[in-house]
């Protein structure tokens, strides 16, 4: 199937026609990557905790490569409620992107995401929504971290010790955003259509509500207490690849506002030093002159920082250029930072009557200022008429 297939022909008819959705109902946004031996269990467990007065739509957005497609549309031929799928060519974001397409297609007055593989329970899914309805809350968030709940289905204390931690990270960078949230980790949540503006999202891997939550603010938030439960079929997709994404994630995420990423691009331009001088200290010891050897160690420091921007502040702006012209320019105006600091030092020195020390200091934070915002704009600013396209990697 093609990305754009959009299977309708699964569930009610008449649920298809109704242009307005009906107060309180759900579109529950289901991602799956090779899920096929767990969807015939979870559609017959949704069907019989789903109460009949909730409309309710379910939507798998599938990424799989296995059969998986094909098992939704054998299984659904026999539940109550209409079920859709979308297969996606391209896994563009992960889960997190998978839920995002999910997101433009509901047609609920509120959206429910869960994982298909049995470890959120279905029955918590009216719960999470009528839960919503009853406080007003905007997000309503099935947390194993408080009183009822627990990650007992988590596989092993290593998974249990990286999941504690993942939550302290998340709550110690983003206090303000995860307010109320005590299990930011969670993947099993309810959210009103409403508040979720899917163009703002970005997401990068499959820690979801994280991106809704700091990106959307809902104003109110609510949980539910779940017991984590053990999967029913297949292999858990967490692997050390996934764990980076989410590092990656995080730190575009922390570093969303101009003022962010100029503290981080200034904290990776300071890292740079370490494998400046560590190639310095190489060529050196091979015997090359002190002056070329600078030279070319300056350059183990820019592609240092580079590679850290790329991958820290600017990921999600980098369609706009091919890689070899990103690296040009960010070279460019990296060894040009240099030349420009020498003039301005002696600036300071004979026009403002500065000593050296000051004036080197001032000329750092001159060229630390201008460099960023040349690198904002001349390397990760889209050109004009440039069309929006995916760059290589």
């Amino acid at each position: 199937m093609s990305e754009d297939l959009w299977t309708h022909a699964l569930g009610d008819p008449a649920a298809e026609s109704a242009e307005t959705p009906a107060p309180g109902s759900v579109t529950l946004i289901i991602p799956t990557f090779n899920e096929s031996g767990n969807i015939r269990e979870l559609l017959s467990r949704l069907g019989e905790s789903l109460p009949a007065h909730l409309p309710v739509e379910v939507l798998f957005v599938d990424d799989s490569t296995d059969d998986t497609p094909e098992v939704i549309e054998k299984a659904a031929r026999d539940c109550a409620f209409p079920v859709d799928v979308l297969h996606r060519e391209q896994a563009v974001g992960g889960l997190g992107g998978a839920v995002v397409e999910g997101v433009k297609r509901a047609a609920g007055d509120w959206i429910v995401v869960m994982d298909a593989d049995l470890q959120h329970p279905p029955h918590l899914v009216p719960e999470l929504v009528g839960e919503g309805e009853r406080t007003g809350a905007e997000l309503v968030v099935a947390s194993r971290y408080i009183s009822g709940g627990s990650r007992a289905g988590l596989a092993g204390n290593y998974r249990i010790a990286v999941s504690r931690g993942a939550t302290w990270l998340t709550k110690g960078l983003f206090p303000r955003a995860l307010r109320g949230i005590s299990d930011p980790m969670s993947g099993f949540f309810a959210m009103r259509r409403s508040v979720v503006t899917a163009e703002a999202l970005k997401p990068l891997g499959y820690k979801i509500l994280l991106e809704l939550a700091v990106r959307c603010r809902p104003a109110k938030v609510a949980e539910v207490p779940f017991v984590f439960q053990e999967r029913f079929a297949g292999e858990s997709k967490s692997t050390a690849r996934e764990g980076m994404r989410f590092l990656a994630h995080l730190a575009s995420l922390r570093t969303a506002t101009p003022l962010a990423r100029m503290i981080g691009f200034g904290l990776i331009g300071l890292s740079g030093f370490v494998p400046n001088l560590f190639a310095l200290w190489m060529l050196t010891g091979a015997g090359m002159h002190y002056l070329p050897a600078e030279i070319v160690a300056n350059q183990a420091g820019v592609l240092w920082n580079f590679v850290l921007i790329e991958t820290l502040l600017f990921r999600d702006r980098r369609r706009h250029r091919h890689w070899a012209d990103r690296v040009g320019r960010f070279a460019l105006l990296a060894n040009a930072d240099l030349l420009l600091r020498i003039p301005l030092i002696a600036l300071f020195v004979a026009q403002f009557g500065l000593s050296v020390l000051p004036a080197t200091a001032l000329a750092l934070v001159t060229t630390f200022v201008v460099r960023f915002a040349a690198t904002e704009a001349l390397v990760y600013l889209p050109r004009k008429g440039a069309k929006h396209r995916r760059a290589p990697r």
